[in-house]
């Protein structure tokens, strides 16, 4: 990989990006949280996450060391506490700069990729599809034609985040004539071709820029292609992909067992008769924490082993933020019904980290499937 240079609180070290980031989360970010569930993009508050090194923090930096994900994952926490939605559109951005970083391709690995990392450029992954197609569940919906120094584009993506007009995302489409190969490419959003359409109302996380994206006779030229064929690549970064969304989990989670403890010398003493006491919860994610730092120091281990634990992993936290966002709501009562309340927000956001892709029942499919085949004839 294509080392960057990142910016200057990386640095300094794990506590003062992360004391950058959550002075940002519990600042403006808290302010806009529930303006941003009912459809106020953040490109500010993203731009300048991005400028304090939140979304590079696991990209390979230009001296040589390792990028961090771990770190990476608890930056991404921070913010989800406060407001699941970025901590999603966070890992947009983290994995289309982990996309052309691991591009090798000098024309996305060079100013393209510092301006991601400064946080001048947005961007997201267009992956949901391909990901499904991979794992048998859909058709690829993007065809790829090739043309003279490139690729000729048709289809739609139906669900696209962290896009804007002046956005890119990392896509994938089916080399027409060629069964089973596929090509991989940062697709410019204002590109002559590209239509942005608004998706119909989600019942929460509006604030996330998710268009369908539609492409029509869309010419992709060497400069942005970040994998030919694809599968060996997706191979390779499988493992970071899915283990930076633990991230947004783990902010939900964190965030709904705190607000239990906000009503406990209140409502304590009614509170005790339920389940999932935030002690309890606490204990389990904590553990879940644990295993997911261990998993983050080797994010490019290409064993089916290894991404088996990291899609259990996943599973683990979508599964818990349900249990931890759903018992807040019991913990905090009519309180945390109002339609202000972050409690309620946190429901929804949890119910969305079990849905997005990969989903709970995606990932269960997957580590049934890789299981079969870890195991000897």
């Amino acid at each position: 990989m294509n080392p960057a240079d990142l910016p200057p609180e990386l640095a300094c070290g794990p506590d003062v990006l992360l004391d950058a980031v959550r002075a940002i989360a519990q600042g403006p970010l808290a302010a806009q949280a529930h303006a941003i569930d009912r459809g106020a993009y953040p490109a500010d508050i993203l731009k300048q996450l991005a400028a304090r090194g939140a979304m590079s923090a696991h990209l390979a930096q230009a001296d040589g060391t390792p990028g961090d994900y771990g770190l990476a994952i608890r930056a991404m926490a921070e913010a989800a506490k406060v407001c699941g939605a970025t901590g999603f559109m966070m890992w947009c951005q983290c994995v289309a700069g982990l996309y052309m970083q691991a591009s090798g391709n000098p024309a996305l690995t060079g100013e393209r990729l510092q301006r991601h990392v400064r946080g001048e450029t947005l961007g997201g992954t267009g992956l949901s599809n391909p990901m499904k197609s991979f794992a048998q569940i859909e058709s690829l919906l993007l065809k790829a034609t090739p043309v003279d120094g490139g690729y000729r584009i048709n289809g739609t993506l139906p669900w696209v985040s962290n896009l804007g007009l002046d956005h890119c995302f990392g896509a994938i489409a089916a080399v027409e004539g060629e069964p089973g190969r596929e090509v991989m490419f940062m697709l410019r959003c204002d590109a002559p071709g590209v239509t942005l359409k608004p998706c119909p109302e989600f019942s929460g996380m509006e604030g996330t820029g998710t268009y369908s994206v539609q492409c029509r006779d869309l010419v992709i030229a060497s400069d942005d292609i970040v994998a030919d064929p694809t599968r060996p690549f997706i191979a390779r970064i499988r493992g970071g992909f899915v283990l930076l969304q633990c991230g947004i989990a783990a902010g939900i989670i964190q965030g709904a067992i705190d607000s239990m403890w906000a009503v406990e010398p209140q409502l304590g003493h009614v509170n005790q008769f339920l389940e999932d006491r935030p002690a309890e919860l606490q204990a389990e994610f904590d553990g879940l924490v644990t295993r997911i730092m261990k998993l983050a120091e080797t994010p490019f281990d290409p064993s089916n082993e290894y991404f088996i634990d990291v899609l259990d992993a996943r599973a683990h936290g979508a599964e818990l933020c349900l249990r931890a966002a759903n018992s807040a709501l019991m913990h905090q009562g009519a309180r945390g019904y109002l339609m202000q309340s972050e409690v309620q927000r946190r429901v929804r956001e949890a119910q969305f980290v079990a849905i997005v892709t990969p989903a709970i029942k995606h990932l269960r499919k997957e580590i049934a499937r890789l299981s079969a085949e870890e195991m000897p004839a």
